[in-house]
């Protein structure tokens, strides 16, 4: 079946795309052949885009314009959160455990949703909460995901709170084991009885865009359950993923008169 050619948004799209990922501003000509339009084709469409706010120029390059700037961070976390929840509830509901979804701020990680049991209701579910790497799985997962050299904000909490970052029981190893093992996992060092198990959901180009972790009694968290919690984790988080990096993909949408549509 012949593809269908693009329309006039699919190539304003495109161009916006290839300016936001390009590592450094683009000219005319390098946008034009990243997106396969011709020159000409790509300086009107980009005309508009200007005029509009979605693409600055700055000389001969071109940068995100301030219409992209005023996509807020918590416009993204609503969409995020709506793709998030369908995967959190088959979590929770598979492990029977509380599931939550959190992005990095500043120097620590923020809980933006959760699904949790009844029998759990004595756990808090921290929605709206920031958590320090040094306390929770989830900020944990999230900083072992960084490139080292983007961490040293988040170790300052936990440097203020007195926490040990050196040494076989400091923030540092704990941080080098769940990048190595892709999990995080915390036993009571913020509430006696909650354990936790935290692992990072990867953009296209490796920085995490979120992390999911699941949490319940400590005394659950034997060695085997630990390791099926994991596998679950795992099969929740790649989902997550492949909703996030799936062209025209929104998880589950929903009429909110007609149900899924």
């Amino acid at each position: 079946m012949p593809e269908a050619p693009r329309t006039a948004v699919d190539k304003a799209l495109d161009l916006v795309e290839a300016v936001a990922r390009s590592p450094r501003p683009p000219r005319l000509t390098d946008l034009a052949e990243e997106v396969g339009l011709h020159r000409a084709t790509a300086y009107r469409v980009l005309l508009d885009l200007v005029r509009r706010g979605w693409v600055l120029r700055a000389g001969d390059r071109y940068l995100p314009g301030t219409a992209v700037l005023r996509l807020s961070s918590s416009a993204a976390r609503n969409s995020l959160t709506a793709i998030a929840r369908p995967v959190l509830t088959e979590l929770s509901a598979r492990t029977g455990m509380m599931a939550n979804l959190q992005v990095l701020e500043d120097d620590r990680s923020r809980v933006i949703d959760a699904v949790r049991p009844e029998r759990l209701a004595m756990i808090t579910d921290l929605i709206g909460e920031a958590l320090p790497v040094h306390r929770f799985a989830g900020p944990l997962a999230l900083v072992a995901a960084l490139a080292p050299a983007a961490r040293a904000p988040y170790l300052r909490p936990a440097e203020a709170a007195g926490h040990p970052l050196a040494g076989p029981d400091g923030l540092l190893a704990d941080i080098e084991r769940a990048e190595r093992t892709g999990f995080a996992v915390e036993h009571g060092r913020n509430e006696q009885p909650v354990a936790s198990v935290g692992r990072a959901v990867p953009s296209p180009s490796g920085a995490p865009v979120c992390a999911v972790t699941v949490v319940g009694l400590d005394a659950e968290f034997t060695p085997s359950r630990l390791a099926g919690l994991r596998e679950d984790l795992r099969e929740a988080t790649d989902a997550l993923h492949r909703l996030l990096t799936a062209p025209g993909t929104s998880g589950t949408p929903s009429d909110p008169a007609n149900g899924p549509v």
